[in-house]
């Protein structure tokens, strides 16, 4: 019987990389591997949580934002995110369908260290122009990554990602226009990109995760190509990313706050210091500057906000 099992699931297996070779698309109802599944399990529902948790440091400059206008804009980048978050973590939930579990256990998982979120929403807030660093620099690292997933195996993952990109460009062009009106003010403005620059550098770098499995112990980015969820390793989404962003920095008159780095002409990529490895895993299992503040005030409003919840759960039934 066990043997009859695995000749099955070879050719399940086999029969799912043909479909995944040949360019069609996965659904959650589909049979796929274990390894599959858990692969995307992992990805999205950190993709949602980070969503959620990114809208936070941002919701902390608008009551301070600089005028009406700008305190619209970033209000509606926040409700953005949080719609993101809420459409992936849905996504999530049909390939948690098995294992009895919903968006519920998600947060549950978030709150207990189970569920990681973006290094770099663990971060402090100094300034105003955090708020473009942000908009302009991290979210124009995630373009990078999810235009790179638009054509993913798995078909809702792809097709919420239509949604999100188009979106997140509005948010990078958000973010564009603090920087570009900082730029044109005092020197004092000028002076507020360069320090917010500076402090956000080595996060960015390491938004990209570690360059390979060696330096993680992990191959989940190995699993994420090999399933064609993306095409790209981290480090080449790192170099994509200087090679978009560094001219328009310098062209600002900003310095890169890493004097090491250079274009390596000979091998057609960028040099530069890496970042603190073992600061990133500090900062992924919430032991960075803003971890806990920023969960406690989540799992504040997640429990505030039980009632909503519950009444809608009686209102279906």
């Amino acid at each position: 019987m066990t043997g009859s099992n695995t000749i099955s699931d070879e050719n399940q297996l086999a029969n799912f990389m043909q479909r995944i070779e040949a360019g069609e698309k996965i659904e959650a109802d589909d049979w796929m591997p274990e390894d599959y599944r858990q692969t995307l399990i992992k990805l999205i529902s950190m993709h949602g949580m980070s969503e959620i948790m990114g809208a936070l440091p941002e919701k902390e400059w608008v009551p301070k934002a600089p005028s009406l206008y700008r305190k619209l804009g970033i209000m509606a980048k926040v409700q953005d995110e949080m719609g993101h978050g809420q459409l992936l973590l849905r996504v999530t939930e049909d390939l948690l369908e098995p294992y009895g579990k919903n968006r519920g256990d998600l947060m549950q998982d978030l709150f207990n260290g189970d569920l990681k979120f973006h290094n770099v929403f663990h971060m402090e807030t100094k300034s105003w122009a955090d708020a473009g660093i942000i908009g302009w620099l991290v979210d124009g690292a995630a373009i990078i990554t999810q235009t790179n997933m638009l054509k993913a195996s798995y078909g809702p993952y792809a097709r919420a990602l239509q949604r999100i990109c188009a979106e997140e460009v509005f948010h990078a062009q958000h973010g564009e226009s603090i920087i570009m009106a900082l730029t044109e003010g005092t020197d004092q403005q000028k002076a507020m990109i360069q320090e917010s620059l500076n402090r956000w550098w080595e996060a960015l770098l390491m938004f990209f995760g570690p360059a390979s499995k060696e330096t993680t112990g992990s191959s989940k980015q190995d699993l994420t190509i090999r399933y064609k969820i993306r095409t790209k390793t981290n480090e080449e989404f790192r170099q994509l990313f200087f090679d978009k962003y560094i001219p328009r920095i310098l062209s600002l008159g900003l310095t890169i706050p890493d004097p090491t780095m250079h274009f390596d002409k000979e091998n057609q990529m960028w040099s530069y210091k890496q970042p603190d490895w073992n600061e990133f895993k500090k900062i992924i299992k919430n032991q960075g500057p803003r971890s806990e503040a920023r969960l406690n005030l989540r799992r504040q409003s997640y429990e505030y906000n039980s009632w909503v919840r519950d009444a809608l759960s009686h209102s279906v039934r």
